[in-house]
């Protein structure tokens, strides 16, 4: 058997790529972040729920819009802090406050236009979440638990609401629209005949 199975805290964890620091934060949410610690040293493979509002709040989104949105961070903004995918939904971990103050800005935001921003879930002070196992056991399904952005640090860098919103926005903007119509001949002639009689 090897070292990563036998022992859960070793600098790097098997695929999640979760560290022994990673793991210190994440139990640092919990009331008892020894015990949340001991369980994990048994089994590793075990996802843990922990209350949101000390270490971290958590916004909830769709897979595929929160994918666009953690595609803007990376590509255009700061990174991202922490993300797991949970049951076809996408979990980002965000700076304490966050849930207190995002669905203000979206609704500011999104004030007279329709929405191209799907209902994000906002965990805060007095929410848990579930979170994904620190060994990922088996290949990643589409409805799994499993960490897309790895704790790997005592003090994780966490976007706040105003990064998220950005994010947000900037992926509802480069949302695909498809036609079913195919698209027009550039070279047609087109005339105008709003002013035959």
């Amino acid at each position: 058997m090897s070292s990563e199975r036998t022992d859960p805290f070793p600098d790097r964890f098997d695929v999640s790529g979760v560290t022994a620091d990673g793991a210190a934060w994440l139990a640092s949410a919990g009331t008892y972040p020894r015990s949340t610690l001991a369980l994990w040293r048994e089994r590793a493979d075990a996802p843990v729920v922990l209350p949101c509002g000390s270490a971290f709040d958590v916004v909830s989104a769709p897979a595929v819009f929160a994918r666009r949105m953690v595609d803007r961070l990376w590509d255009e903004g700061p990174g991202s802090g922490p993300v797991a995918a949970f049951r076809g939904r996408i979990l980002l971990f965000a700076a304490p406050g966050t849930a207190q103050r995002l669905p203000s800005l979206l609704r500011w935001e999104e004030f007279g236009r329709t929405g191209a921003i799907p209902p994000l879930l906002c965990h805060g002070n007095g929410d848990a979440v579930t979170v994904p196992a620190l060994l990922a056991t088996a290949p990643p399904t589409s409805c799994d638990s499993r960490w897309l952005v790895a704790p790997d640090t005592r003090h994780p860098w966490l976007p706040g609401p105003e990064i998220l919103l950005w994010a947000a926005v900037r992926a509802a903007r480069a949302a695909v629209r498809i036609s079913i119509f195919p698209p027009a001949d550039q070279d047609a002639k087109v005339y105008d005949v709003s002013r035959r009689r």
